[in-house]
């Protein structure tokens, strides 16, 4: 097959529409000063306009390389401190982030043409907050974090199942047992951008950049072109 010849796949895909709904203006200049009030607004909005797992993630790291690796993974929260994730310090990401503590963030809201980026360095929580943030969760996920070996071969579906069967059967008779390296992370932002799209290709990009003033909390807003 010539590599100039249709495919389904190509027709497929070529097929598909992007906002195909009509979407919100945004006027960078009446944005706030810092970029955590305009987060909670555009996420509390996505909420409202019916996005689906608005909460849900990218997650970028370095391995032992430097080679990029991604995952999709949910948010915990969003505070002064920075956004919130929480994994296995065990894990492929957990021992990336342990020797390249640094991270980026991309969360997408195509209900509203909606994009966030976020780059900066990562932090880990104490174990108290790690241990309070698995808690305050489902059975389901005490169950996930119980099962661990995350990122490990397994050697068979069945035994997944019977791994997964028996966490979940020790995360139902003791609801506060310890999940050691359960552990919650902050990615302490440095660069934070929101994008919203325009169906004529007119695009805003606001970017807000740490100033290092020594401060913490100062930021510089620039608008960048699409």
């Amino acid at each position: 097959m010539s590599d100039h010849t249709p495919s389904p796949f190509q027709d497929l895909l070529h097929a598909q529409r992007v906002w195909d709904t009509e979407l919100p203006a945004f006027a960078p200049e009446t944005a706030p000063p810092a970029p955590l009030p305009l987060f909670h607004t555009w996420f509390a909005e996505a909420v409202a306009a019916g996005q689906p797992e608005p909460h849900a993630m990218a997650l970028a790291t370095a391995d032992a390389e430097g080679l990029p690796d991604v995952r999709t993974l949910l948010l915990h929260g969003a505070d002064e401190r920075g956004f919130h994730f929480a994994s296995h310090a065990t894990s492929a990401k957990g021992r990336q982030l342990a020797a390249r503590p640094h991270a980026a963030l991309g969360f997408y809201w195509p209900a509203q043409g909606r994009q966030v980026r976020v780059r900066g360095p990562v932090v880990r929580c104490t174990p108290a907050e790690s241990h309070a943030d698995l808690h305050a969760r489902s059975t389901g996920a005490l169950a996930a974090a119980l099962t661990g070996a995350q990122s490990e071969v397994v050697g068979s579906v069945a035994a997944l199942h019977r791994a997964a069967d028996a966490a979940w059967e020790r995360a139902q008779a003791e609801p506060d047992t310890e999940a050691p390296t359960w552990t919650r992370y902050v990615v302490e932002p440095a660069e934070v951008e929101f994008f919203q799209g325009d169906a004529r290709r007119r695009h805003i990009r606001l970017r807000y950049r740490r100033t290092p003033d020594g401060t913490g909390g100062a930021w510089t807003r620039e608008l960048l072109w699409p």
